[in-house]
């Protein structure tokens, strides 16, 4: 019984030190011998529920770290104690470990190369399920670790975050058979990955190609108290506007983050026609806020979370609506129930949001180049970023990490550049209390303001990459490579 506890303690550290690896730690390192040991520890398992036990306390300790960021959020929630946001994030790591404790409890039986190879295979499906079911939550695919492995995260181009994700498995499976004297077939793996990573170095040895829009990003340093607060609208938009560049002859895009007017900025006239009147006649703004769902009778249904560009007439020339909402924060699922025991979505208001049509391209006026937005955490969702056969010149994430612990905000932003690498499109992010940045389409941060920090980026937007292997073909691409690494393994496996 005490060996057992102790073999589960090491598991749960190992898990802690391989989400290391993510932003803003970036230690990789442990990621590799955080993963090459739970690889060991399922090698000699005897059973399937010894093997997902594994995997399980593995998870739950590579999770928690992963997820903390979460715990913050709830102490904006009038109705329940900060306290519970740990149970929260607890209970979301110990449904989030059952992932990889499916990766170990399908390769059990194996050991090995074959057991490398399928354990890749099976981590990448089993992250793959996690951003799809009871509506995905892909936050830090293990792919992430590979963006300052020097140019490994360049690799996302062609495989996506997810491919990255059975790479970095792999070269921790080649750490794990250098340790079991399988020479060959370790130097082999750590030799392919060093090549990988060496390649990914050509298309960062070149400066970042710029285009003529100018971008403005404003970040006030509005925290959510402040942003909910019974004058918040007079106050943000006093704020934004003080931070605002005045308009010159250059056209610019002025960007302010999710919800920056926390109302229903399209039945504000006078509202608009003010933010309109900071600009220059060929300028644009474009912030975030919130559109009313009413019925006939004009009464209030629901919500949407809404990107609305403005001109300098304050005319709204395009919305977006978000897509992907998130559960408890823009949506109470069984609201009635939840209610009744004191529970409430942690975003204030009594209309639970509705979700968009899913990623649009919004053509823009005055010669500026058709942007994709993305809204909030929409950005985690890889390979469902852009719109289908009308592919934007630029990427937009205006979000509210205001929301997120400081390393939330590192998280969200590593995931951001990964999806720029995959579309080989760049991306301007705009939040209220950082991290603001602008990122080319090799993933690079080329101009951001630090969290907590109240200023203006002044930048002119990255040009685009040609379209990638990843952005013609989505996610076909990784999961055929994970089902033939699990084929490949299994057969090996039988072989042997």
């Amino acid at each position: 019984m005490r060996h057992s506890a102790g073999r589960a303690g090491l598991l749960f550290v190992a898990g802690i030190a391989s989400s290391l690896g993510f932003a803003p730690w970036n230690l990789w390192p442990l990621t590799l011998i955080g993963i090459a040991w739970l690889i060991r520890e399922t090698a000699t398992t005897q059973t399937v529920r010894q093997a997902a036990k594994a995997g399980w306390v593995f998870g739950f300790g590579h999770f928690l770290l992963g997820t903390h960021w979460i715990a913050q959020a709830f102490q904006y929630q009038q109705d329940m104690p900060a306290w519970t946001g740990w149970i929260g994030v607890v209970l979301l790591s110990a449904y989030l470990a059952i992932f990889p404790a499916m990766t170990t409890a399908a390769t059990r039986r194996l050991t090995g190369l074959p057991l490398i190879l399928s354990f890749a295979g099976c981590w990448t499906i089993a992250e793959a399920l996690r951003g799809i079911l009871f509506s995905g939550f892909p936050w830090n695919p293990l792919g992430a670790v590979a963006l300052p492995m020097a140019g490994l995260g360049q690799g996302a181009a062609f495989v996506g975050g997810l491919g990255l994700s059975a790479l970095i498995v792999l070269a921790a499976g080649g750490l794990y058979l250098l340790v079991e004297r399988q020479w060959r077939a370790g130097a082999a793996i750590l030799g392919l990955t060093v090549a990988a990573a060496l390649a990914g170095l050509i298309p960062l040895r070149t400066a970042t190609p710029l285009t003529p829009a100018r971008l403005n990003i404003v970040q006030a340093d509005i925290g959510q108290d402040e942003k909910w607060s019974e004058d918040g609208v007079e106050r943000a938009a006093a704020k934004y506007l003080q931070l605002s560049p005045k308009p010159t002859r250059a056209a610019r895009l002025l960007i302010w983050p999710e919800a920056a007017i926390p109302d229903l900025l399209d039945e504000m006239p006078a509202m608009r026609r003010r933010l309109g009147a900071h600009l220059g006649p060929n300028d644009l703004m474009l912030l975030g806020a919130l559109k009313a769902i009413r019925e006939d009778d004009g009464t209030a249904i629901a919500a949407r979370n809404s990107l609305f560009v403005l001109d300098s007439e304050g005319g709204i020339l395009a919305r977006y609506d978000k897509k992907r909402l998130v559960p408890f924060g823009e949506f109470l699922p069984a609201r009635t129930l939840l209610n009744a025991i004191g529970l409430d979505r942690l975003a204030p208001g009594a209309l639970d949001f509705w979700p968009g049509p899913g990623p649009r391209t919004l053509p823009l006026p005055s010669g500026f180049p058709a942007v994709g937005p993305l809204i909030c955490y929409e950005v985690i969702f890889d390979g469902r970023v852009t719109e289908a056969g009308y592919r934007p010149a630029w990427l937009l994430n205006v979000s509210n990490d205001a929301w997120f612990a400081g390393a939330g905000a590192e998280m969200h932003l590593a995931q951001a550049r990964l999806r720029s690498i995959e579309e080989g499109l760049p991306m301007a992010r705009s939040t209220p209390t950082g991290i603001s940045a602008v990122i080319d389409a090799n993933g690079r941060v080329t101009a951001s303001m630090p969290r907590g920090q109240a200023g203006t980026i002044d930048a002119r937007l990255p040009q685009a990459n040609a379209p990638t292997l990843f952005s013609h073909a989505g996610r076909i691409l990784p999961l055929l490579l994970a089902g033939l690494l699990v084929l490949f393994g299994w057969g090996l496996g039988r072989t042997r």
